[in-house]
């Protein structure tokens, strides 16, 4: 595999990893035995995100129910919030498909030398930035569309009205289930949540695999990997550069959920500085949401630790 050695213009030595996210195919039984199980998973993302995109909820027939609620208008808005539920239901389970599948990654690239296994099995690197990619644009059109919280408020309200009606009898999402939903939803950024999670909780189980240590490591050369490959600008096309920030901002926000000290201090082995600076200063394609998501979804940026040059960037 390609090998990168450069050196930050700060002085410090670069990672000496180069990740061919355009061309990178697995060469192992054993990485495309991984790749096929999370490639089942990720193929589904991009017809996730279209739809989720042209998500536009049932906000006129919600209105006309409430302020002008008869048998006919609650009906109607029923009908029509029955088909969006039953949609945010699929995005739901295609988060305990990324739930399922992550830890399988992790295993792969991390259980031995981190920094090798990411320039070694490259397809899983690919396969580990897919997941940020998708979970940071996931969770980015759920941000700004309110309708998805709104439709599911009023199927909840109107599934405890049919309930003591006894006029439930044929939902399909009843309450354990809506519960769940409710809860991941209730996230700004619910996609990320999940992948926090079920981190933390596959760190936690006893079989020992895998050790945080690995794992942070694996995390933090894959922010400054994808950091410099836009830096030094490797790929000329800008949307394999923002699939690289994508990469380098989820790797971060991880990182900051599993490291004591998190992504921002003085001794973070993440060039944070630079990562910031990088994605406010690239112009091929919006960087608004990464910033927000470092402000919004990491733990330590506002701890007292945190240099102030770097909470600064971020004002």
């Amino acid at each position: 595999m390609g090998q990168l050695i450069s050196y930050l213009s700060t002085g410090r030595e670069a990672e000496d990893i180069f990740l061919d996210f355009e061309n990178a195919e697995p060469e192992t039984d054993e990485e495309k035995e991984v790749h096929g199980i999370v490639g089942t998973v990720l193929d589904k993302g991009p017809d996730i995100l279209e739809r989720l995109s042209s998500y536009t909820g049932c906000e006129e027939f919600i209105r006309k129910a409430i302020t002008n609620p008869s048998q006919e208008s609650e009906e109607e808005a029923w009908n029509e919030v029955l088909p969006a539920v039953d949609q945010l239901k699929e995005f739901y389970d295609f988060s305990l498909e990324l739930e399922d599948c992550f830890p399988k990654l992790l295993v792969a690239l991390c259980k031995d030398d981190p920094k090798a296994s990411l320039a070694n099995l490259q397809s899983l690197a690919k396969q580990l930035a897919d997941v940020f990619d998708f979970v940071l644009r996931f969770d980015d059109l759920k941000m700004v569309n309110p309708a998805i919280q709104n439709d599911f408020s009023y199927y909840r309200r109107t599934l405890n009205r049919m309930k003591l009606s006894k006029k439930d009898l044929n939902i399909s999402i009843r309450d354990e289930l809506a519960n769940r939903m409710s809860l991941f939803f209730a996230y700004p950024t619910p996609m990320m949540n999940v992948i926090n999670e079920t981190t933390v909780k596959f760190l936690a189980s006893d079989d020992g695999v895998v050790s945080r240590e690995n794992v942070t490591e694996a995390l933090s050369t894959m922010a400054n990997v994808c950091h410099e490959m836009v830096l030094n600008e490797r790929f000329q096309a800008e949307k394999t550069n923002m699939f690289c920030l994508r990469c380098m901002t989820g790797s971060i926000i991880l990182f900051d959920h599993l490291h004591a000290q998190g992504a921002f201090s003085k001794r973070s082995p993440i060039h944070i500085k630079g990562c910031i600076t990088v994605l406010k200063n690239f112009t091929g394609g919006p960087t608004d949401g990464l910033l927000n998501a470092l402000r919004f979804t990491t733990i330590h940026l506002n701890d007292p630790e945190t240099p102030a040059n770097i909470k600064h960037l971020l004002d």
